[in-house]
């Protein structure tokens, strides 16, 4: 089995001394020897690791560390602890770090050029993008607009976002506005001015930027609305990067409102998931400054597996909307999509979510709503968020 391990060796120049051999021991029979040992050899120390939860290493280091009163400048168990901390290539599985068979995937030879080739030239070789991205006039940045968004967006230059994060309005079946808008009557009509504000961003976002579309299928009426909505961005040359699963855990549901009872005749299936769809505009690169990436290791590996359980928003309450995605959501869609600095739309802003988190994470950004009152909310909660 130790040839399964991943070794490391720390200079120590002496061999341990009586109390450091104590917390060893200890350490032997509260860690697994399949996961992690520690050995001595020729006055310094090897490590042999294959997977190890890291926080509670730490915990039984500075326990033991106080029990046996070694001094900080002297513990080889800190720098024990520094070595593995310096590690930077490890899978995640659970709280340990897997340092050991973590990525076991099958190497191709030349994988990304044979993945454009056939992904690109089936449905989005023609796109003919322009690769020369603007800068957004300082007169629209950092700023919530109450418009129309098919409209307002006509007047910015093409090229000039960074990332479109939205979640377009749920309008059918739900109280929005008591002035009985005609949204959802029409399905066609519905879809027709959804993909005109879609054209827009597809124009302003910039060569290289991506639109991420939050969004459930309208199970009551049989519209797998995520398909039809792909379906349009392929049409219109973006590259599908992926889609997300975000499983928001709401187990409360009726099981009896519509379809059959304990019969196959007509089973009515359950959601308690949406999805969110990720789209590139002409390469599936975007460029950036190391200096401006704000995702952690840890953060990027659990986020890149595309099935995010994150609780359904509670507040919605308090700002008055009947169906707001949770900060969290949007805290790993700009962290793992878009860089600090980076220009983010929302079209269809709401009470401004996505404008409060890219506030806070240092992003500029562009919030767009027809609703009065919501721009409103979203504008007071940029307010709180400057303090």
């Amino acid at each position: 089995m130790k040839n399964q391990y991943k070794k490391i060796e720390l200079e120590l120049r002496r061999e341990l001394n009586g109390k450091e051999l104590s917390i060893l021991k200890d350490l032997s029979v509260r860690i697994p020897e399949e996961d992690f040992f520690i050995e001595q050899a020729n006055g310094n120390i090897v490590l042999n690791l294959r997977a190890l939860d890291l926080n509670s290493f730490e915990s039984m280091v500075k326990e033991l560390s106080t029990r046996y009163h070694l001094q900080e400048d002297d513990n080889p168990f800190l720098k024990i602890r520094d070595k593995i901390l310096a590690i930077g290539s490890y899978g995640i599985k659970g709280k340990k770090r897997l340092f050991v068979g973590y990525n076991k995937e099958r190497k191709v030879k030349d994988r990304t050029k044979k993945g454009e080739e056939r992904g690109l030239h089936y449905y989005a070789m023609d796109g003919n993008f322009k690769k020369r991205n603007n800068e957004l006039p300082d007169e629209y940045v950092n700023r919530i607009i109450c418009d129309d968004s098919e409209e307002f967006l006509k007047q910015l230059p093409e090229n000039s976002i960074d990332l479109v994060f939205t979640s377009p309005p749920y309008n059918f079946g739900l109280d929005y506005d008591s002035d009985e808008s005609e949204d959802g009557v029409d399905w066609q009509k519905y879809f027709d001015k959804l993909f005109a504000v879609f054209d827009e961003c597809i124009r302003v976002l910039k060569y290289g930027g991506r639109i991420i579309v939050n969004i459930q299928p309208l199970f009551s009426d049989y519209i797998p609305s995520h398909h039809v909505i792909s379906n349009f961005f392929m049409q219109k040359k973006l590259i599908w990067k992926g889609e997300i699963l975000w499983e928001k855990n709401n187990y409360n549901c009726k099981y009896t409102a519509w379809g059959s009872w304990k019969s196959p005749s007509s089973p009515y299936l359950k959601y308690t998931w949406e999805f969110l769809e990720v789209f590139c505009k002409g390469t599936l690169k975007k460029e950036g400054k190391t200096e401006n990436i704000d995702i952690t290791g840890d953060e990027f590996k659990k986020w890149v597996v595309s099935k995010w359980s994150i609780a359904p928003e509670r507040n919605m309450k308090k700002y008055d909307h009947p169906a707001m995605f949770p900060e969290e959501l949007a805290i790993r869609v700009l962290k793992l999509f878009s860089f600090k600095n980076d220009i983010v739309l929302d079209p269809f802003n709401g009470v401004g979510t996505t404008t409060a988190v890219a506030r806070k994470l240092q992003r500029r950004y562009l919030g767009i709503d027809i609703s009065e009152e919501y721009c409103q909310r979203a504008q007071d909660r940029i307010g709180e968020t400057l303090f």
